[in-house]
């Protein structure tokens, strides 16, 4: 029996993949989707210490070390190697011969492989150890309680089949009729054809019917003129179709997409979901185009099938025996075929990514200086990208070779029967070449049907890659239900409050979080780099889930708030906050109702805006490129701070929001947001004194923990932490 192989949808998913082949090898068999709510994978992937700890939830009893190949050799396999310093395979065997060891490797982004001896020292040894070179490795076993956990059947309830996709036809089934009947009308016109050629040759020409022969040209006219007819409408059908059916796929994912979690969009590439774009394409020329296709080429095959076996039996045994062999040669190529599939899906993500990084920060890297390293490194993938597709290109061209070798031998044989059977006498000239006609139209549908074959495994690589993301749960859930603050207690609380990006790694971001935030209060959170103060906001704002403590808006848990309608109520500015390819007035106004030039005008004087939009020539309406090209960083903020303003919110959360600004801004800004604030809850993370003296509260962070709390002047009494960093902002002396 074959190991079980698993490929990875993307490159982030290589060591979660290792850990679905481990499982299903011992007898339990999970999704990537299952596992990755186990093995928490960053922008850099999964580490060994998460598949580790991942593994054990799954009562798999682990190991992890450093080995030399000679004790690979001795120990029970398979177990999980760490591959070229950046990657996951599992080995699965290893066959010693007289030339040396094999290794059996199944590697999620590649399938099957064997290595010589060489090849795998090359490829896993990374380290040296009392003269000895050793590489990463990691033993599982599977404990008593392995065999009693949930059943397979369990873990693919959320799988979204094929008969989704049919979904999408119902809602054109009246479009699919007419092109259904316009097939069966093209494929009656065809069935003529033969017929007609027959009678010229037999009738026609053996009869010297000139005029006869006219009139069934005449005939075989009028039928092509009403084919093409026919194809026409039914094409331009199939284009409607098509396009309907391709926007309403995208929109789906798209609205998939705005219901997931915000850490989502932390750990996957831009690439990827670009990929992913072009799997609805794939997807969608299958349910039109490729699906229609296959059907007219069976109800061709069948028909014509039929005529070919009245004709002469042994002729449609010599096809269908040809065209059986034809198609197990096809068949050979589908697991290898699938393989550079996902191979090319990762290479593909990872070019879209880089081209991306390179064409949007071309202005930094002339003015960094660093065009050659740049440009070399685009052009290693571009030369990844290449050897993958040359590998795809060399076994499509063995796939051909063999085929064109069958389908010409299949032709030569046939012939050499017909015209054998014209030369005995029990075939006549005119039926020969209708059955040359015959077997033409054969080919074709063939030919699509097993075209076909390399399209429905297409479709379900694109299929299993989109359900990644629709399986994936929704930020909201029926928990989150609560749309209305308690009137009596408004305030912001952390309860002992821990948290840390990654499950997997030892170290908090945040620890022992103990603070409130008074309702219609100010509150500033200060604090060197790196200590936890945009972490704050962003639990504040439910980026993440709180996996230790609570944090609660009143006495109720924030997880209890529907979170649409939460963040509804919040004014925010991060750091990187989005300016949007639109105009000014669009970009302040930004939420899904009409805009109101009131709280636009209010908006634009309270953040400064005003002076500097008069001066556009066409005032709000002026457009503004990609990112805010042609603006510069303080009137970024700006806008950003009145779209903050534009929403009226209760509560206002700024990270770092007038830290581009010149002091004069600033300080027109802080002035004009003082009574902006009043009756409205402010938390500001900020490193200026001008923007955190006046607030009500100052929270001092340091290595994700609270180290003081209390207002500007005690603070500075206590001379502590905050007053460092005071004395060190404006260099007072001792």
């Amino acid at each position: 029996m074959k190991f079980p192989l698993y490929i990875q949808h993307d490159a982030m998913q290589c060591g979660i993949a290792c850990l679905q082949m481990i499982c299903k090898y011992y007898g339990k068999e999970y999704t990537l989707a299952r596992l990755s709510e186990l093995c928490f994978a960053t922008n850099e992937g999964v580490s060994m210490l998460g598949i580790s700890q991942a593994a054990e939830k799954l009562e798999l009893h682990t190991v992890c070390g450093r080995a030399t190949t000679d004790q690979l050799g001795k120990v029970q396999l398979p177990c999980i190697v760490y591959w070229n310093q950046n990657h996951f395979v599992i080995l699965y065997k290893v066959k010693k011969t007289r030339k040396g060891c094999r290794y059996y490797v199944a590697d999620p982004g590649k399938g099957r492989v064997e290595y010589t001896e060489k090849e795998f020292k090359d490829g896993w040894l990374s380290t040296q150890s009392k003269g000895e070179e050793k590489g990463v490795a990691m033993f599982l076993n599977p404990t008593p309680a392995f065999e009693s956990l949930n059943d397979v059947a369990e873990e693919h309830k959320g799988q979204r089949s094929f008969s989704f996709l049919f979904g999408y036809i119902k809602q054109h089934k009246k479009y699919f009729g007419q092109i259904l009947l316009g097939l069966i009308v093209g494929c009656l016109i065809q069935l003529a054809m033969p017929f007609l050629t027959q009678a010229i040759v037999d009738v026609g020409i053996t009869h010297q019917n000139l005029t006869l022969i006219w009139l069934i040209l005449l005939g075989q006219l009028v039928l092509t003129i009403s084919r093409t007819t026919v194809d026409f409408i039914r094409r331009w059908l199939l284009l409607h179709i098509s396009m309907r059916i391709n926007i309403s796929l995208v929109s789906d994912f798209f609205i998939k997409l705005l219901k997931l979690p915000m850490s989502f969009f932390d750990t996957k590439l831009m690439g990827d979901l670009l990929q992913r774009m072009a799997d609805h394409k794939r997807v969608e020329q299958f349910l039109t185009t490729q699906t229609l296709s296959v059907m007219f080429s069976l109800l061709s095959f069948v028909v014509f099938g039929i005529v070919l076996f009245f004709y002469d039996w042994l002729i449609f045994v010599l096809f269908l025996g040809g065209s059986i062999l034809y198609g197990g040669w096809i068949a050979m190529f589908l697991s290898r075929r699938k393989v550079l599939d996902y191979e090319l899906f990762e290479k593909q993500a990872v070019n879209n990514t880089k081209t991306y990084q390179f064409i949007t920060s071309m202005q930094e890297i002339k003015l960094q200086d660093c065009e050659q390293r740049r440009r070399w490194e685009w052009e290693d993938v571009q030369a990844d990208l290449f050897d993958v597709q040359m590998k795809s290109l060399k076994l499509q061209q063995q796939q051909e070779a063999g085929s064109i070798f069958i389908n010409e031998a299949k032709n030569i044989v046939i012939t050499v029967v017909a015209a054998a059977a014209v030369i005995q006498g029990s075939m006549t000239l005119g039926m020969m070449l209708a059955v040359q006609y015959i077997i033409g139209q054969l080919n074709s549908p063939v030919e699509q049907l097993m075209k076909f074959l390399y399209s429905l495994q297409d479709v379900k690589i694109s299929l299993e890659r989109i359900n990644e993301i629709h399986n994936i749960r929704n930020e909201e859930s029926p928990e989150r239900r609560l749309t209305v603050l308690n009137k009596e207690d408004k305030d912001l609380k952390f309860e002992n409050v821990s948290f840390k990006y990654d499950p997997h790694n030892p170290q908090w971001t945040l620890e022992g979080i103990n603070f409130t935030i008074p309702y219609g209060k100010t509150t500033a959170i200060v604090g060197a780099s790196g200590s936890g103060k945009t972490t704050l906001l962003k639990l504040m704002l439910g980026y993440y889930p709180v996996p230790q403590g609570e944090v609660k808006i009143g006495n109720t848990n924030l997880d209890h708030f529907d979170l649409k309608w939460w963040r509804r109520q919040c004014g925010v500015v991060m750091q990187d906050g989005v300016i949007f390819s639109e105009n000014i007035g669009q970009n302040i106004a930004v939420d899904d109702g009409e805009m109101s030039f009131d709280r636009l005008k209010r908006a634009v004087e309270l953040a400064n805006v005003k002076t500097f939009v008069e001066r556009m020539p066409l005032k709000y309406s002026t457009q503004i490129g990609p990112d805010g090209v042609g603006l510069s960083q303080g009137q970024k903020q700006r806008i950003l701070i009145a779209r903050a303003i534009y929403k009226n919110p209760q509560y206002i959360f700024l990270d770092e929001a007038t830290n581009a600004l010149d002091a004069e801004n600033e300080r027109v800004i802080v002035e004009n947001l003082h009574d902006f604030y009043l009756g409205r809850t402010v938390v500001v993370v900020a490193h200026r004194l001008s923007t955190v003296k006046d607030a009500d509260q100052i929270i001092v962070m340091d290595k994700g923990r609270i180290v003081e709390t209390g207002d500007h002047a005690s603070l500075i009494r206590k001379q502590g932490a905050y007053y460092n960093l005071v004395k060190n902002q404006l260099e007072l002396g001792n």
